[in-house]
């Protein structure tokens, strides 16, 4: 590679009025060449007054490098926002970056200098989630715990350089682009996950750098984070069955949990076992409110009234979202194919 290989950031968004001017800003302040970089802004037809404060800060910096350009989503979901991206990008490497979330200065040189001088394929670095109301930390808090999310390492190790499966806001090289394809457009949510699976699968190697730092905003309501682990519970089963070795044991505690209560809630009504219908119930409040003091004594009391609340939503949503996927795609067990355009050079 060159000593500042050329970089495109891709940007894929809709109705991110309320955080686009921030990632914007922390992009255009990389502190890598700006003449080596292209950031492609990918908006899903927003509605809420994103589209224009992307162009106003195009037009401001009309001429000025790094080359800023507004591109059509009108399918309007991540994947096919990613490939209209990934079509247009000039870039040796592709970082994908989200609308909601503000990379360090040193992310972009930190990702090239980890794939020039370890030769991996893929690059990313802890998340930090923060809140800017109490709803949006008492959130940001569970998504950050093991209790919440499990070994999910993104989220919850910090200071640890490591190979893992997946992580945020990656750093791609063009060749494993290439041999990897364009991202499953049928996968309204699990895409990155299901697209790092086929990194490994063809040896790829991706790396969770401890010095490539970035802060998500977390979502600011307990219905939009039930809305999102829902999604991601309901789109995990596609990806089950097309990669069957993509998943891991943490995955499947949620559903197999939901339907422990189903089975709890039939024993309430069976004469002689329904004490029974306690265990279940009985034993994850008990993890829960162990959990939500320990969380609570690290990150502060005040959260600890609504933190039982907000891990059970999170549980609870992802659970029942596996299973309505199990109902919804019951009939596609067979199919492992998906909407994966074929990409060539240049479009």
């Amino acid at each position: 590679m060159d000593a500042f290989p050329f970089v495109s950031l891709l940007i894929p968004i809709r109705n991110e009025a309320r955080y686009i001017e921030r990632c914007l800003q922390a992009v255009l302040a990389q502190d890598y060449p700006p003449e080596r970089m292209e950031i492609l802004v990918i908006d899903g037809l927003s509605t809420d007054g994103t589209r224009e404060k992307v162009q106003a800060l195009i037009e401001s910096r009309k001429g000025t490098a790094p080359e800023m350009v507004l591109l059509d989503n009108s399918p309007g979901i991540v994947p096919t926002g990613l490939n209209i991206g990934l079509r247009r990008a000039r870039g040796e490497i592709i970082v994908r970056v989200d609308g909601h979330c503000v990379i360090a200065p040193d992310y972009v040189s930190a990702c090239v200098a980890h794939i020039k001088n370890l030769g991996v394929d893929g690059v990313g670095g802890p998340m930090e989630s923060i809140g800017e109301t109490f709803t949006a930390q008492l959130i940001a808090t569970v998504m950050s715990s093991p209790f919440g999310v499990g070994n999910s390492f993104f989220r919850t190790v910090t200071g640890k350089t490591m190979l893992v499966d997946t992580v945020p806001f990656p750093a791609y090289t063009r060749e494993i682009i290439r041999k990897a394809g364009l991202y499953d457009e049928e996968l309204v949510r699990d895409q990155d996950d299901e697209y790092n699976y086929r990194i490994r699968a063809l040896g790829g190697r991706i790396l969770l750098a401890d010095d490539v730092r970035s802060r998500y905003f977390s979502r600011a309501s307990l219905k939009s984070l039930w809305r999102q682990y829902f999604q991601y519970g309901y789109w995990k089963v596609r990806v089950l069955q097309k990669h069957p070795l993509q998943m891991r044991p943490r995955q499947f505690v949620p559903p197999l949990f939901v339907l422990a209560l189903i089975f709890s809630l039939i024993l309430a009504f069976i004469p002689g076992v329904r004490w029974l219908a306690l265990v279940v119930p009985g034993l994850y409040l008990l993890a829960n409110l162990t959990a939500s003091l320990i969380t609570a004594a690290k990150k502060g009391w005040r959260l600890f009234p609504l933190l039982p609340l907000a891990f059970a939503i999170l549980h609870l949503s992802y659970g029942l979202g596996f299973l309505a996927g199990l109902v919804r795609f019951a009939h596609r067990w067979k199919d492992r194919t998906g909407k994966t355009p074929l990409w060539t050079e240049g479009g």
